[in-house]
């Protein structure tokens, strides 16, 4: 199979779809690989490490689009690029369809096989490539969240971990899945006051086992979070559904109920944010203020990282990557189920029911 991997064209997103090390993979198995040129500089990859293991590089993005049989890459499709997307080709990526109606519509327009990296799922309901990035973004949550309560950058001017005789801040984690437990270890392990929340139970009852002393768990409710909200200096969104649009935990009502400065972080935002009051936001430009709250909500958070991201990526998708490009699409997802659970859209139908209820569109169920 021929296998693409362009640049990343988001806004400051420096990862790239595959390491050299996957690309040996393919190449080894008889796979040609097109890689554009420059894309993995960012990640701390140059052409020449390609090169070597026997990629091929393209000058321009429009070069591999046209070439390859499987798109592989990190971030969805933005505009310039739904035009170079064709019917029957794969692409391989995270898409988060439900908080995206014109990036859905393209993709349906355009007949591509789109496989989302957010909706593999196992028999268990665990997501092996959301978890990798989830990691990266919970622990870049915190780290940020306490660069942003800095007077100097909105915030309260609390240290994180607070000194001899200074109480730390108090930081409350919405969502007790991959990206809220990894936020609530590093804020734990910042010295910060944890409270993490969350409506599964059993889950409640493993993190109250496992997490650090200053932890604490919360049944997550309404009720719950307001008595929460006036004594939190830091609030990290972490909820997921799966494939389906974020829950709004936090309403525009309830910035009343925080002290000015306290910093919201919205981690949820690819997925449609679970604060009414967030929208999506850039590393360049990562921060506005809504009613004295600080609001974050950059949409590729690990996009920050993308030497550790693009590894750590690699890392899960080469295994599906290369059962795609062994076997087709369509023998790869008879084979495994976690990875037909992937498939969002084939030749212009939505194969994904929570895509198609939250967009309105006829629910086409995956047939092999």
């Amino acid at each position: 199979m021929k296998v693409g991997i362009p640049k990343e064209i988001k806004n400051n997103e420096n990862r790239v779809g595959m390491t050299p090390s996957g690309v040996a993979e393919l190449v080894r198995r008889g796979h040609e690989v097109f890689v554009q040129h420059t894309a993995g500089e960012g990640s701390g990859f140059g052409d020449g490490d390609y090169v070597k293991v026997g990629a091929r590089i393209l000058p321009t993005i429009e070069d591999v689009y046209a070439n390859a049989d499987m798109i592989v890459k990190v971030k969805e499709p933005i505009e310039p690029e739904y035009p170079l997307v064709r019917k029957g080709q794969v692409v391989f990526t995270y898409f988060h369809f439900a908080c995206e109606e014109e990036l859905t519509h393209a993709m349906m327009k355009s007949g591509a096989v789109c496989i989302a990296y957010e909706t593999v799922e196992h028999d268990d309901h665990s997501l092996p490539l959301l978890i990798p990035m989830s990691e990266v973004a919970g622990r870049m949550a915190t780290q940020n969240a306490a660069y942003y309560l800095q007077k100097t950058k909105g915030g309260k001017g609390k240290l994180m971990a607070g000194v001899p005789g200074v109480k730390p801040a108090n930081v409350l984690v919405l969502g007790g899945g991959t990206v809220g437990e990894a936020a609530a270890r590093i804020a734990a392990g910042m010295g910060a006051n944890v409270t993490i929340t969350d409506v599964s139970l059993p889950r409640l009852k493993q993190l109250a086992a496992e997490m650090p002393a200053n932890v604490h768990t919360l049944y997550s409710s309404e009720h719950n979070i307001r008595q929460e909200l006036p004594s939190v200096d830091v609030v990290i969104g972490s909820v997921l559904i799966p494939g389906d649009a974020a829950p709004k935990l936090i309403t525009k009502d309830m910035l009343k109920m925080m002290e000015p400065g306290t910093v919201l972080v919205d981690v949820a935002i690819d997925q449609g944010g679970c604060f009414e009051t967030s929208h999506p936001t850039t590393h360049s430009d990562p921060v506005y203020t809504v009613d004295g709250i600080v609001h974050y909500a950059v949409a590729n958070i690990p996009g920050a990282v993308p030497n550790t991201s693009t590894i750590a990526l690699t890392n899960a998708t080469l295994r599906y990557a290369l059962a795609l490009a062994d076997k087709g699409w369509q023998q790869a997802c008879r084979d495994d189920c976690s990875l037909a659970r992937g498939v969002n859209m084939v030749d212009g139908k939505c194969t994904y029911e929570a895509v198609a209820r939250v967009w309105n569109l006829p629910y086409s169920p995956l047939e092999l």
